[in-house]
């Protein structure tokens, strides 16, 4: 089994919180003690991780990217199944509130989009398994601990299972830039499901054609449109306002 490299204070701290029965060591940077280096290591110790002090040239060949001096090994993440769809849907309590994203293939999007889901408490993120990012180490860094706790499936056929939810009474709203209605105007109170389109190419047509309702997100300046996972934490945030989550 070839573990995960998780790394950066913030990212390991909240793994070793989160998951740390998933963590089987961590490495340290020599040297280097400060007050949130120590919370790392207290945090690991308490939990009786091993803990390995490593030069920073080695740190540096083990991951890409800004280590801040301690990396969590970890095994893979078990992403949701989808045959597992049915019981999670089963599972929710209160009213059913969902995340699709339709062609987000970036890593580093899919993990920010999955940490502002679970900021606002979305209990279940899909997406196609065609033309979406894998939940992957990278995802799961930038997810912070969130793709831990927020199930993530990626399903066969997403015009299926936007249809499946619809029988569930769960009310589909997708974003376009196009919609003539905007996301302040929407009802985004009841069971929801928000569809995310990949930047520039948008939801796909069969996609659109399953949504209940489209939402624009208004645009003040010369900018025409806004990064995925920003335009997934306004829309996000604005269901949350409305439903006093």
């Amino acid at each position: 089994m070839k573990l995960e490299a998780v790394y950066g204070l913030h990212a390991v701290t909240t793994l070793l919180q989160r998951s740390p029965d998933q963590v089987t060591e961590v490495w340290v940077q020599k040297g280097r003690l400060d007050k949130r280096m120590e919370r790392v290591l207290d945090e690991a110790m308490k939990l009786g991780i091993a803990v390995r002090e490593a030069d920073k040239g080695l740190l540096n060949q083990k991951v890409e990217g800004n280590h801040q001096g301690v990396i969590a090994f970890r095994k893979p993440i078990q992403q949701a199944s989808e045959r597992n769809l049915p019981d999670i849907l089963e599972k929710i309590e209160g009213t059913p509130f969902i995340l699709i994203l339709d062609g987000v293939t970036d890593p580093h999007n899919l993990g920010a989009c999955i940490r502002t889901a679970d900021a606002a408490g979305v209990h279940l993120v899909i997406a196609p398994k065609d033309k979406s990012a894998p939940l992957n180490a990278t995802a799961a860094k930038v997810a912070c601990g969130a793709a831990e706790v927020v199930p993530y499936v990626q399903v066969t056929n997403l015009a299926r299972t936007m249809k499946d939810l619809q029988e569930r009474g769960v009310w589909i709203i997708g974003t376009a830039g196009e919609a003539t209605s905007s996301v302040y105007q929407q009802d985004l109170k009841g069971p929801l499901a928000l569809v995310m389109g990949a930047e520039g190419a948008g939801m796909r047509r069969l996609t659109r054609e399953h949504c209940d309702g489209l939402i624009n997100i208004p645009m003040a300046g010369e900018v025409s449109s806004v990064n995925v996972s920003v335009a997934t934490g306004i829309c996000l945030f604005e269901a949350v306002r409305q439903r006093g989550l």
